[in-house]
């Protein structure tokens, strides 16, 4: 990766064509693109090229092509078949909302064991040029499709950092995707000198691996926890996947927090199933030196029995929504 991968720069494209078919339309894609004034590479049947001669060269070729036997990658990454390019064209909006930096934070509170507020959680909330909500689950896949991933991921944690600086001394747990970092020397460096001109106590902060079932190079993923603690800065696992699973593997990442997803948090206290699972998640968090955090608690109950089991910090919607300033949750009655 490069940096130009943390910012909205232009998108290279790489066309790989394979078969006799796809080899022979190679010089008049170069002589038609050319003629357009536009910009264009060959090496080893492998086209390259900027977005504008990309979307000409899909117009002009797609359907002489043997598609099936052509492939496309962006910025360096995986290649995929040719027939996406189409999405990554759609999905061009996202560089705006990105460049503009069209999103606030939200918070949601997180509770101590008395109902205080210990921490909240810092969200994205996106929003386009006409002030129109764009969702998470709108957004997250549109950066993936134009490899915008990095530069998203980035906005995001200088958004929730600056946002950081309303809070009174409690904590933000900040998310992020560590496939997004590459070098976290490099890639978080902004983040933290932000931090410290904003006048954040790194302390304060609490950067949230999400998607950790998902990643599978754990001393990629260790190199980046290292770097932020050593900066001062805290760090909590969102869910501990299969990968995760045992007490040495947690033992080498060593996180501060670690959360109880809330498909095992909701109706607890009634579900046999849910039990086991938060038991032995409370077990592993406690072998390693780690707090245990439950989220997504809805019910008076689910969080008193939660409670009795040990669980020391709880998150949801029957403490408080995510807001766009700090609230306070509910005190002990």
């Amino acid at each position: 990766m490069n940096c130009n991968n943390c910012s909205v720069s232009t998108l290279t494209f790489d066309i790989r064509l394979s078969g006799e078919l796809n080899h022979s339309i190679i010089p008049i894609a170069i002589d038609h693109l050319e003629r357009q004034g536009l910009d264009v590479s060959l090496k080893d049947s492998r086209l390259r090229m900027g977005e504008f001669g990309a979307r000409e060269f899909l117009s002009f070729c797609e359907d002489l092509l043997e598609t099936e036997l052509a492939e496309f990658r962006i910025n360096q990454e995986s290649y995929q078949p040719i027939t996406d390019m189409h999405q990554v064209f759609d999905m061009e909006w996202i560089d705006e909302v990105i460049q503009n930096e069209r999103i606030v934070s939200h918070f949601q509170p997180i509770v101590d064991q008395d109902r205080n507020v210990f921490a909240y959680e810092m969200l994205a909330r996106f929003h386009d040029a006409d002030g129109k909500v764009i969702y998470p689950n709108t957004i997250f896949p549109a950066a993936k499709s134009r490899g915008r991933l990095y530069a998203l991921d980035r906005v995001c944690r200088m958004t929730a950092v600056r946002a950081a600086g309303q809070l009174s001394g409690e904590k933000a747990f900040i998310n992020f995707i560590p496939t997004s970092i590459y070098s976290p020397e490099f890639c978080l460096r902004s983040t933290i000198d932000l931090a410290h001109q904003t006048g954040v106590d790194p302390n304060q902060l609490v950067f949230e691996v999400v998607e950790s079932e998902k990643v599978d190079d754990l001393e990629h993923l260790k190199h980046i926890l290292g770097y932020y603690k050593s900066r001062g800065f805290q760090y909590a696992l969102d869910d501990v996947g299969e990968g995760y699973s045992t007490a040495e593997v947690l033992g080498e990442l060593k996180p501060h927090f670690m959360k109880l997803d809330m498909q095992y948090v909701n109706g607890v206290s009634q579900d046999a199933a849910k039990q086991k699972v938060a038991q032995s998640f409370l077990e592993k968090a406690q072998a390693v030196g780690s707090t245990p955090l439950a989220e997504g608690i809805e019910t008076e109950e689910d969080f008193l029995w939660l409670k009795a089991q040990g669980y020391e910090l709880f998150q949801g919607y029957y403490f408080g929504k995510p807001a766009a300033a700090p609230l306070a949750a509910k005190t002990a009655s």
